[in-house]
């Protein structure tokens, strides 16, 4: 049996990682949105080892929440590129700004 702490430290690293990602990159969308999933993947795993310690169904059903938000995230992001990528020829976060005009 796997301790709760060696889930929490797999938790702590992969949303310690997402936030490097979303610091780090900042010219791309693709990867901005990855790095926020990757985040949520961090949440749920931590809901996940709870609810298993504490032998208690409420995390599982969060996670259901979470995943149900996250593919909400990715199809409304990933329609929002397509057309930012139709209208500018470009996915860089910085070339958004040109937008305004």
């Amino acid at each position: 049996m796997i301790p709760l702490t060696h889930y929490l430290v797999l938790g702590a690293i992969l949303f310690a990682i997402s936030v490097v990602g979303i610091f780090l990159n900042k010219k791309n969308v693709i990867i901005l949105l990855m790095a926020i999933e990757l985040m949520l993947l961090a949440v749920n795993t931590n809901f996940i080892a709870f609810s298993h310690y504490l032998q208690d169904t409420s995390g599982q059903i969060f996670v259901f929440f979470i995943l149900t938000v996250a593919a909400a995230e990715s199809a409304i992001g990933l329609a929002i590129l397509v057309v930012l990528f139709r209208t500018i020829r470009s996915i860089n976060v910085e070339d958004i700004g040109r937008l305004k005009n």
